[in-house]
């Protein structure tokens, strides 16, 4: 199984001028994540110009000719979402406009997925609308990575590789004298994804906290399914956002006789409180994200980790570029 910790490992694809076809531009949202993969790749990030005019209208060129180009866009859509997501489809205009063969966006990070179904009436699905205005923008294909929700892969009409954090997390834990593991699953809904995060480690034991939510952002645990007592606790989910969901789910897994509880989420996107909630004495020995959205420093705390995907996102555009398997990457 391929490794995707940090390494010095560079694939020298070449630089523009040496014929290579492959090209990747950053959005605002993360350009140090993107200089990272255009570091993993052998190849610096395209030039390109971005303002705004006094209306707040964003104007962006790409500054090198991409015609006949393999466009790679590396852009997550996290706050402010409107904003990324807009000058994501500008992007993708221009590079469209601009002859691009191809226009693959990279979206780390997917925003509004958690609106990826109706749960009451007179409701937008804007998971759906979202991945229409990639598609109407003239997209050729989606990399995405730790989706809210399975389904969303298929609200494209293009393709889209859904590709996992869990090896860069799993690859961190492995360095760790953990002891006895059981995964946790904060929520009924997660269960797939913390089982198949407790393949990685070797089958290690599943629980489930049983919650129930009352209110958007609002969540109440309620009980442990399964048995955490003297063990270490990985909580596993796709993202942390106000950290009430997982903060509650770690007292009580203390309640219960957890040893260490450790988090463990792809994408940190730390509303407030949660950095209150999760920094609190005694809760959690760490809190594991990556780098799929940017962390400020003033949301940084002891107990935070943060470990770098950008090896896995080259890796994977690499693979597109080549038109090999993205899929075996996770075998």
């Amino acid at each position: 199984m391929t490794s995707f910790v940090a390494t010095e490992r560079a694939l020298q694809i070449g630089n523009p001028g040496d014929g290579s076809r492959l090209r990747l531009f950053s959005g605002s949202a993360n350009p140090a994540l993107a200089r990272e993969i255009a570091g993993y790749l052998g190849i610096s990030d395209g030039p390109r110009v971005s303002k705004r005019f006094a209306d707040g209208e964003l104007y962006i060129q790409i500054q090198e000719s991409i015609r006949g180009c393999d466009v790679f866009l590396v852009q997550p859509t996290c706050a402010p979402v409107n904003d990324h997501l807009m000058e994501l489809l500008i992007m993708v205009d221009a590079c469209r406009r601009a002859s691009a063969r191809q226009i693959t966006a990279v979206v780390p990070y997917y925003g509004y997925a958690r609106a990826d179904r109706k749960t009451a009436g007179r409701e937008s699905i804007t998971a759906k609308l979202v991945a229409n205005l990639l598609v109407q923008s003239g997209v050729s294909r989606v990399l995405a990575m730790d989706l809210h929700s399975a389904q969303i892969q298929g609200y494209f009409d293009i393709p889209c590789d859904h590709i996992y954090g869990a090896p860069v997390l799993v690859d961190y834990l492995a360095t760790r004298d953990l002891g006895e593991v059981v995964v946790v699953s904060p929520d009924v809904g997660g269960v797939a994804r913390a089982r198949a995060f407790a393949k990685r480690m070797d089958d290690a034991p599943l629980a489930i906290i049983d919650k129930r939510r009352s209110a958007h952002n609002v969540a109440e645990s309620l009980t442990v399914i399964g048995d955490v007592a003297g063990k270490t606790a990985i909580v596993v989910d796709d993202m942390i956002d106000t950290g009430g969901t997982i903060s509650k789910g770690a007292k009580l897994l203390r309640q219960q006789g957890a040893e260490r509880v450790i988090a463990c989420a792809t994408h940190a996107v730390f509303s407030p409180p949660a950095v209150e909630r999760l920094s609190e004495p005694g809760l959690f020995e760490e809190v594991l994200v990556t780098n799929s959205i940017p962390v400020a420093e003033e949301l940084r705390f002891p107990q935070l980790k943060t470990l770098s995907v950008a090896n896995m996102l080259g890796e994977a555009i690499w693979r597109i570029h080549e038109e090999s398997s993205v899929s075996s990457m996770f075998r």
